[in-house]
């Protein structure tokens, strides 16, 4: 099969990076892989296509992803993206939506993941903020908004002493504190100061019930058609509320509890409803706290922690879809056939 992965520039990533991890599972399999940045993508004569850096194949591919990282070596060539089979969108969020508006003339040619309406629908934090959950039986307590009267409101009438407060639009943990309910100077100006955006727009503030445990790490969950695959739990640093692995995060081997469990059943359809076939669920407690859609990480952690390989599951997975998709094609060809014959 041909494979494309829209990702960041190769140099920028490691040997353990999930989506290298996903490259050379690809190249184990004999498979035509490219490589592209969402810069790289162009329109030509009505095409779209992508300025590549296509892996030039080997007698004999490394076993070791290591090993792979190092020779892997690429030439470079424009291609046209209806030529691929599977695209996976793996570039870093924020989500780059003049590169969706590319892909859209392609997403019924090829398999991507994820899907360029699911990607739209979910890359901030909205997506689970705005889950139906009236009980907020896996979702804390959230509120979104610019209006700094409205959220210190929120704040002084909740019955908690401490929540959590985070820009919407944050990755890797950037801009996550924790707030106490009287310190109301401070409230002041860090309510001012996420608010304040570039060129005098505003900036959306969500501000969380904080869910107990949390100082404890969370628990990243990594879902393939609507079913866990594995998870690891992160812990955070020495006085740091933040257990993202950027933010100085460790891991370890974790299990899913019967709650963490009851997440995913819940959360697992939506998912697949919309698209969203390889994702990342970050839980504290029982509780969602995020949906990570753009280059969800965790698959080497949580393969190396449960000596499985979490790679191979995906491209299995992807596969299995345009197999299933080929042989469709050719059952209505058939009967297409039988009833022109008649």
């Amino acid at each position: 099969m041909n494979i494309c992965f829209i990702m960041y520039p190769w140099e920028q990533a490691d040997d353990r990076d999930s989506t290298v991890k996903m490259v050379h599972e690809a190249a184990l399999r004999k498979h035509t892989v490219a490589i592209t940045t969402p810069g790289a993508l162009t329109i030509r004569n009505s095409v779209t296509s992508a300025f590549c850096q296509v892996v030039i194949k080997a007698d004999k591919v490394a076993s070791k992803t290591s090993a792979f990282f190092k020779k892997v070596r690429f030439r470079d060539q424009l291609l046209p993206l209806a030529g691929f089979d599977i695209i996976f969108m793996r570039a870093n969020p924020p989500i780059d939506n003049i590169a969706l508006n590319f892909l859209d003339s392609v997403r019924n040619d090829v398999f991507i993941v994820n899907d360029i309406q699911g990607l739209r629908e979910a890359n901030n934090k909205l997506y689970t903020a705005a889950f139906d959950d009236p009980n907020n039986e896996i979702i804390p307590v959230t509120h979104v908004s610019k209006n700094k009267t409205y959220l210190k409101k929120v704040i002084q009438e909740s019955k908690s002493e401490r929540m959590i407060m985070k820009p919407l639009n944050g990755m890797g943990g950037s801009g996550v504190i924790v707030i106490e309910k009287n310190a109301t100077q401070n409230i002041n100006s860090l309510l001012d100061f996420y608010i304040a955006g570039k060129d005098g727009e505003k900036s959306y503030v969500i501000i969380q019930e904080f869910v107990e445990g949390a100082e404890q790490g969370d628990v990243r969950v990594l879902m393939l058609n609507g079913k866990p695959m594995g998870a690891f739990r992160r812990v955070p640093a020495k006085d740091d509320i933040r257990s993202n692995l950027s933010a100085g995060g460790r891991m370890e081997k974790h299990h899913l509890t019967r709650q963490e469990k009851k997440v995913c059943e819940i959360i697992g359809p939506k998912l697949v409803a919309d698209g969203l076939y390889f994702v990342g669920l970050d839980i504290i407690n029982g509780k969602l706290i995020e949906v990570n859609v753009c280059s969800p990480g965790g698959v080497v952690a949580i393969s190396n922690l449960n000596r499985t390989n979490i790679a191979a599951k995906i491209l299995d997975f992807a596969e299995g879809v345009v197999v299933n998709k080929e042989e469709a094609l050719k059952r209505k060809a058939m009967f297409r056939q039988t009833v022109d014959n008649a």
